[in-house]
């Protein structure tokens, strides 16, 4: 196993929370690493049109941004390297991150690593994303204008989802396997006051129906075992989301879901460790506040570099 030597930050993740963090920190003169498994931009980078980030008045496809986001970073400094980390020290000085056949070590890490939306795993699930199949009302909603769209789950975010889409979409269909939601009395209030929502009650999807794009959908009854098919142009999947923090369980003590606990600080309980964007704990993930999450870091990353020279 190679030995690196030390920067002043490893970034694990590559989307737009990481990077920004990246950017902030070189041009504050730390030498910074990131870590990116796949391809810039995360999750970020799979969305075909991003129309609720500043700047771009006719939207930007996500990886687009990503990769723009890499290179900006890049220019000031910052380098990337893309590898799958297979296991970390975040408790001793200095922090040890470990990649295939390298062994890196930091005096800051930032974890940007993200979440990622929890699937159906149905045929054909991945093949319709962007193209019926969507994950994220508030960054697709407005593709489904004056259409007929479904909305899949029970919680608080498939709500939210739903609200949303109903002031957009002709008609919202909301699907969930139990009889009530789980969501805030206020949101299901509003929900059944919404003229154009109606609901699909102890019913899951079995089946996607498709040509080159979503047509409809197949559901089963939970307790009939009656299948019908419910015609729409859109499927928006809210059941939740998975974040990647497998590798921090055991340093660090995770929120209900997996969820790394950080306040508007990205602070973490281990000295040095910060956590941004979708993977920490916070009220709205998107774009803009992922980005506000690594600037933040770094400002918080430059006090504690700046104690430990005391």
């Amino acid at each position: 196993m190679n030995f690196n030597h030390e920067y002043d930050m490893l970034v694990l993740g590559g989307g737009p929370g990481g990077y920004t963090a990246a950017l902030y920190a070189v041009r504050a003169g730390l030498t910074v690493l990131v870590l990116e498994k796949l391809w810039p931009g995360g999750q970020m980078a799979l969305t075909h049109q991003i129309d609720n980030y500043p700047g771009f008045p006719d939207g930007i496809d996500g990886f687009t941004l990503g990769d723009s986001m890499r290179k900006q970073a890049e220019r000031f400094g910052a380098s990337t390297k893309y590898a799958e980390v297979t296991r970390v020290n975040l408790l001793g000085t200095p922090k040890v991150v470990e990649i295939p056949g390298e062994r890196l070590y930091a005096k800051t890490v930032v974890l940007s690593t993200g979440a990622s939306p929890r699937h159906l795993e149905l045929e054909g699930e991945e093949e319709l994303l962007g193209r019926g199949v969507a994950y994220c009302a508030s960054c697709d909603a407005m593709f489904y204008k004056d259409k007929t769209v479904a909305v899949v789950g029970g919680g608080n975010s498939a709500a939210a989802d739903a609200l949303l889409l109903s002031k957009i979409a002709s008609n919202v269909i909301l699907i969930h396997r139990r009889n009530t939601l789980r969501a805030e009395r206020i949101d299901v209030e509003a929900l059944r006051n919404a003229g154009n929502v109606k609901f699909r009650w102890n019913s899951v999807v079995t089946a996607l129906l498709h040509g080159e794009k979503l047509t409809g959908i197949q559901l089963q009854d939970v307790y009939s075992g009656a299948e019908s098919t419910l015609a729409c142009d859109g499927l928006f999947i809210s059941i939740g989301r998975v974040p990647a923090t497998q590798l921090f369980g055991s340093q660090l003590e995770l929120a209900a879901g997996g969820y790394i606990p950080a306040g508007e600080t990205t602070e973490t309980v281990i000295p040095g460790v910060y956590a941004v964007g979708d993977v920490r704990t916070k009220p709205l993930r998107q774009i803009v506040t992922a980005m506000s999450d690594g600037a933040v870091a770094v400002h918080m990353a430059e006090e504690y570099l700046s104690s430990l020279q005391k």
